[in-house]
């Protein structure tokens, strides 16, 4: 089973030092940032599973962090670590959509008890699906190629088998261009072009088939982006 691993976005060395320790210790793997801006980038492009958040950040605030990780990851967990004890500050922090908010000084086997509570319930969790079977066939992700049912076949090129497998992954959830630009094609998506990203979905549904005048597996949801509704991933 692969290792579950957690981005830690925390300024005080020593604090960050020792969390970092006691998730190792636990068994997690574990990246850190010490700056706000830095911290962002990693938590939008990187393969963690959960964010630990400071509030009090060089660089970007931690709640301006957490507006950002909502609207590019909006289903990754983030865990708000402040010494705030401020109500205020704990009610906004869970309004901005953080999962779970622990007040310093905590112990370690409170914070290790909330992070394993909330990647329980988390719907983030590390998904691998390696073939999807939708109406007129089934797309093997690990050849990267389409089976149709009348025995014809198609080759995927990697992009398009990634993107794939990230809606897939996702299904029934409509997914922004800008999430699949920092998920898929690993770049930051302020100023970035999403057109290439329709023109991928065009072609996905040229290979599967799916009718682009009323798509059926690939759907177009206005104002938001694109939906994987058909099919099954295995």
């Amino acid at each position: 089973m692969a290792q579950r691993q957690i981005l830690v976005i925390e300024d005080d060395a020593a604090i960050r030092r020792g969390i970092v320790d006691a998730l190792r210790f636990y068994a997690f793997a574990v990246i850190e940032s010490g700056h706000g801006t830095k911290g962002l980038e990693m938590a939008v492009q990187s393969e963690c599973c959960l964010v630990l958040l400071d509030l009090v950040l060089p660089g970007m605030d931690g709640l301006d962090i957490l507006r950002e990780i909502r609207k590019s990851r909006p289903s990754l967990p983030v865990i708000v670590l402040t010494a705030r004890g401020d109500e205020s500050d704990r009610v906004q922090g869970l309004r901005l959509g953080a999962d779970d908010y622990v007040v310093k000084p905590f112990s370690v086997k409170e914070l290790i008890a909330r992070v394993e509570a909330v990647l329980r319930r988390s719907p983030e969790r590390p998904t691998d699906i390696s073939e999807i079977k939708f109406n007129k066939g089934c797309a093997d992700l690990a050849r990267r190629e389409i089976r149709y049912a009348d025995g014809e076949r198609k080759e995927l090129s990697e992009r398009e088998a990634e993107l794939l497998r990230y809606l897939a992954t996702n299904a029934g959830r409509a997914i922004s261009r800008e999430e699949i630009l920092t998920r898929v094609w690993r770049i930051s998506a302020q100023g970035a072009e999403t057109r290439t990203i329709d023109m991928h979905i065009v072609r996905l549904r040229e290979k599967l088939r799916d009718d682009s005048g009323e798509p059926k597996v690939l759907l177009t949801v206005r104002g938001k982006g694109y939906m994987f509704a058909g099919g099954r991933g295995v």
